[in-house]
């Protein structure tokens, strides 16, 4: 059985820092790609980050380039993403996807494995 466990996320003030964390197991974390999706209430879920199975490539949204770094440990089964200089379009459930080969990728429908969320609110 597949899981991806999100964690790490809460209430910071706008320009704080969190660092999230998703842990994978039931399936070879280090032969896909994986990726940080968000979804604020009333909108769709949208691309934030994807880095590829090695952690050499990466790719960001427009809006969190800079701000936001996405790595993995492979030999945890586990990704991070640091989120620095956070404002408050950035509040949202961020959810951890882990796709079905090693390429990276944006967009959700091509993401086979899906955590539970974890909540991010940014303060004025």
């Amino acid at each position: 059985q597949v899981q991806l466990v999100e964690s790490g996320g809460g209430l910071v003030q706008a320009g704080g820092s969190l660092r999230l964390s998703c842990t994978a197991s039931g399936l070879t974390f280090s032969d896909r790609a994986m990726a940080w999706f968000r979804q604020a209430p009333g909108k769709e879920r949208q691309f934030v980050a994807t880095i590829n199975w090695s952690g050499r490539y990466t790719d960001y949204r427009d809006s969190v380039r800079g701000r936001f770094t996405i790595t993995r440990d492979n030999a945890k089964n586990t990704m991070y993403l640091q989120m620095d200089s956070l404002e408050l379009g950035d509040t949202a459930v961020y959810y951890c996807a882990g796709s079905s080969d090693s390429f990276i990728r944006t967009r959700s429908v091509e993401y086979e494995y899906w955590g539970q969320g974890t909540q991010v609110t940014v303060s004025s």
